[in-house]
């Protein structure tokens, strides 16, 4: 093998394998839970972001996003927005006015397919990686999230890393070792996410590769790790994001098994949300409510209501703002923007 180990991202990319279309991370068919939930009191934005302008000063079309695996809104109200092509990390004033490229950093390439159904065992992932030149740029981009303190965290899942950056874009922390898989302490393989405890602890949700939540202090040292291959309670199939509310409860989206588990602070299992489908995103709201998808939930699983329009319920990553705006992720390239009212 090549010294040079590039891996691909994973979600929803779409392959061509003798003349098959297969589209990794997209729900399948038939109504998605929740879609007859009562629609909230909220507007689509349209054309969100607003349109560049071309060399001649009129407007371009929308904007070329291949594909946008999440969202996020920094502290001072902007939206970084996270997408699969060059500059992988764009930000915007919640107008959807261009503001720049954001931040140093440069996601890994390459593609994570299905292992075939028939070469899997119980214990093994429903995914692996494509290594060399048959990726795509910055298909390593999957999730950015920002902590309470305004730092942007983003998740590189095909280069086994997650990097902690400052509010102006620079390198801050790394946690894991690019492009050296593996379930140890200081290891990931494929990770997804990244949330962030009351008192600055960090968990990760290590999740193509690995079945595991892991913990770690601030400071980025290893505390513990949970869960295991599996479709019972407490344990992963795909362990795909996860938000912690304020009592530290830590709730994660384990996509494969269409559910939502609910662990304590300590990584023991409380409860789940079964039949939730096949949702990518988590986030918490400053009420203590969580968006999955574009479904909101109380604390208890409890479906409120549901965004307008039908593309919502298949976010891959969402934001929301401190006045209830929601921003969602779609991996067809796409961003929406929801007002409250």
């Amino acid at each position: 093998m090549s010294s040079f180990r590039v891996v691909a991202c994973v979600v929803g990319v779409v392959s061509m394998v003798a003349g098959t279309v297969a589209a990794v991370g997209q729900q399948g068919s038939g109504p998605r839970p929740g879609s007859d939930a009562p629609v909230l009191n909220y507007t689509a934005v349209p054309e969100w972001p607003v349109e560049a302008n071309g060399d001649k000063g009129f407007p371009s079309g929308p904007w070329n996003y291949w594909q946008v695996p999440s969202v996020a809104v920094e502290k001072n109200g902007n939206v970084l927005v996270l997408h699969r092509g060059d500059y992988p990390v764009l930000e915007y004033d919640p107008s959807g006015k261009f503001l720049g490229p954001w931040g140093d950093v440069k996601f890994s390439e390459g593609k994570i397919m299905f292992v075939p159904p028939e070469d899997r065992t119980p214990e093994m992932s429903r995914y692996q990686g494509i290594y060399g030149p048959s990726g795509c740029s910055n298909c390593g981009a999957h999730e950015i999230r920002t902590d309470p303190e305004g730092n942007v965290w983003v998740v590189d899942a095909t280069g086994d890393v997650i990097y902690k950056l400052s509010a102006r874009g620079h390198l801050l922390m790394t946690l894991g070792q690019k492009g050296k898989p593996g379930m140890g302490p200081n290891n990931f393989y494929f990770p997804t996410d990244v949330a962030f405890g009351s008192n600055g602890d960090i968990f990760v949700s290590d999740g193509y590769g690995n079945p595991r939540v892991v913990k770690f202090t601030s400071a980025g040292k290893y505390v513990m790790e949970f869960g295991k291959r599996g479709n019972g309670p407490g344990e992963f199939q795909l362990p795909h994001n996860l938000v912690i509310d304020a009592q530290g409860k830590i709730y994660v989206s384990d996509r494969d098994n269409a559910r939502v588990e609910v662990f304590d602070p300590n990584g023991k299992f409380i409860t789940e949300w079964d039949h939730t489908g096949g949702v990518s995103s988590l986030v918490m709201t400053k009420d203590q409510k969580i968006w999955l998808g574009g479904t909101l939930r109380d604390l208890d699983g409890n479906i409120i209501g549901r965004l307008p329009g039908e593309a919502s319920t298949g976010a891959h990553g969402a934001a929301v703002a401190d006045n209830g705006d929601v921003y969602l992720g779609l991996l067809s390239g796409k961003v929406e923007k929801f007002v409250k009212q």
